[in-house]
């Protein structure tokens, strides 16, 4: 029985202008539902293959803002919305979010400054951490039980040992009923064990073993080869 906040989507690119980029992403022009059966879902693919668009259509059709935040964010520095969240329909199940959070690395300087703005003088003050220091401190802030989350490269912030300490959170939480959508390229993150990992490609969305990943593969590979790969490499380039 699928007891997961969300349980899938629906995609309709009929709902998006026809000079739309998006309607120009191979990813999305083949996929029409995708289900969620586990309290952790990866989207995993090359940039630009429209993984980070697809988490923040799916955000803003959660009543996320665009940049980030929770749903009591309401603020623009740039415009970042696309009209993918229109073409979106979420398939939602009976269990309601206790709680949620929209976190992107990108744009998190932004939030950060936003929360000292809200916060009236009881902010966690993050921009006097290290980005790495700010972006765990949010999170051990922000996650709780019964929550859903929506976080978008976020290890681009973290050493190796504090993305061990972010895949103890998740998986602490998602055993209480937490609900994650990830956005990754780290091999360390995508290992956490009952996740799905979604490949997005010119193919479609479709699910992926870990070890068939990208990041697995050639981490993998560089790390069995690496004397031979920096010769290969480095003499490519002179």
């Amino acid at each position: 029985m699928n007891e997961q906040i969300i349980q899938g989507i629906r995609l309709s690119l009929s709902q998006i202008e026809e000079e739309s980029y998006i309607r120009q992403i191979k990813a999305l022009q083949n996929t029409t539902q995708l289900t969620f059966t586990k309290p952790i879902t990866f989207f995993v693919g090359e940039n630009g293959s429209g993984k980070s668009t697809l988490l923040q259509a799916m955000a803003v059709a959660s009543h996320f803002n665009p940049e980030g935040g929770t749903r009591n964010y309401h603020f623009s520095t740039y415009h970042s919305t696309t009209q993918l969240d229109q073409a979106i329909s979420l398939i939602k199940g009976v269990r309601k979010e206790k709680w949620g959070y929209y976190l992107k690395a990108e744009s998190f300087y932004n939030v950060a400054t936003m929360e000292e703005n809200y916060a009236l003088g009881k902010s966690e003050h993050y921009h006097e951490m290290s980005h790495g220091e700010s972006f765990l401190s949010l999170i051990q802030k922000e996650f709780c039980e019964n929550g859903l989350y929506f976080l978008d490269e976020i290890e681009a912030a973290l050493s190796p040992q504090r993305q061990l300490t972010l895949m103890a959170e998740i998986e602490r939480y998602a055993k209480k009923g937490a609900q994650f959508f990830i956005v990754s390229h780290s091999p360390l993150l995508l290992a956490l064990p009952d996740a799905d990992i979604y490949q997005v490609d010119d193919r479609g969305i479709h699910l992926c073993p870990y070890e068939e990943t990208d990041s697995y593969q050639i981490t993998k590979m560089f790390m069995e080869n690496r004397t031979m790969m920096l010769k290969h490499l480095l003499e490519k380039e002179e």
